[in-house]
């Protein structure tokens, strides 16, 4: 599979595809597995911690990741399934609201981030052929090719991951 370029995603991915330089996405995808444990690790005793008011707690943060790669992976398995329904954006504050994550232990939201992760190597395991990662489809009323979302979601956790070790410490 070859890096996306940016006529296939929307410019706000961006900000995740430039965090993977990388040219094997599900190799970053598989490695950070790996970090799963260390982000548990750091933060098992401050799981509730928000660095301030208004911002998501640590395990509200890791449901998000969970939420968003969930979602990412069903826009890249419909994509890839030749589907041409035009899938809605989501809202990831209300998402975060409606995980109530805070009401559960750090451990099950990472074992649900885990799981969540297991499905998707799986799925972009299963691609195979590169005019399969050149398929494309909308969201959010833009068009992005199947390519896109294992780099995004890549970055999105290095995203996130970087704000939790800067400033929920």
């Amino acid at each position: 599979m070859r890096r996306p370029e940016k006529s296939e995603y929307h410019e706000y991915y961006g900000r995740y595809v430039d965090l993977v330089p990388e040219t094997d996405a599900i190799a970053v995808l598989r490695a950070q597995v790996d970090d799963f444990g260390k982000l548990e690790k750091e933060f098992e005793a401050r799981a509730d911690h928000r660095y301030a008011p208004e911002k998501w707690s640590v395990k509200e943060v890791i449901g998000h990741l969970a939420d968003t790669e969930r979602v990412f992976a069903f826009r890249a398995f419909t994509f890839v399934r030749g589907d041409a329904a035009r899938l809605p954006s989501f809202e990831q504050d209300d998402y975060v609201r409606e995980g109530r994550f805070a009401a559960r232990t750090l451990r099950s939201v990472m074992d649900e981030y885990r799981a969540v992760r297991a499905s998707t190597l799986a799925l972009f395991e299963s691609v195979r052929d590169e005019k399969d990662w050149d398929r494309t489809g909308v969201a959010t009323d833009r068009t992005f090719t199947v390519r896109v979302f294992p780099f995004a979601m890549a970055g999105h956790h290095r995203w996130h991951a970087k704000i939790l070790r800067e400033r929920y410490r």
